[in-house]
């Protein structure tokens, strides 16, 4: 049961991610005006789409577990920090705390790597 339990946390945790980073594909103009509304230039798209959809995929199979949780981490407060800091709109308050307990999934996973069912763990990393 637990390989397969930390399967699914991995799953659960990384799907966001990697259906976020697709959703900004088909959505590029969209999504690079919004970043740029926010004073984030737009120029970093491609970086956010690869850091969301190969990030996402790589805690979903287990490659490189413990990077991939950490810059993910440090992404998902920034963007908390930047995209949903309007506390008095309660729907952007929710977002900016689920933002942070993700980001602490991330930390954990960080800390104990990706446990079964990983290439991590196949490869004697995890």
């Amino acid at each position: 049961m637990g390989k397969v339990s930390e399967f699914i946390a991995r799953l659960f945790l990384a799907q966001i991610f990697l259906l976020s980073g697709i959703a900004k594909i088909g959505d590029y103009a969209g999504t690079q005006g919004y970043m740029e509304a926010m004073g984030i230039p737009g120029t970093l798209l491609p970086l956010v789409i690869a850091l969301e959809a190969g990030g996402g995929l790589a805690i979903i199979v287990g490659w490189q577990t413990r990077l991939v949780a950490i810059a993910l981490a440090l992404f998902t407060l920034a963007a908390a920090a930047i995209f949903h800091n309007d506390f008095a709109d309660q729907v952007q308050m929710i977002i900016f705390m689920k933002n942070i307990a993700i980001a602490g999934g991330f930390i954990l996973l960080a800390v104990h790597g990706a446990g079964g069912y990983s290439l991590d763990s196949r490869c004697g990393k995890s």
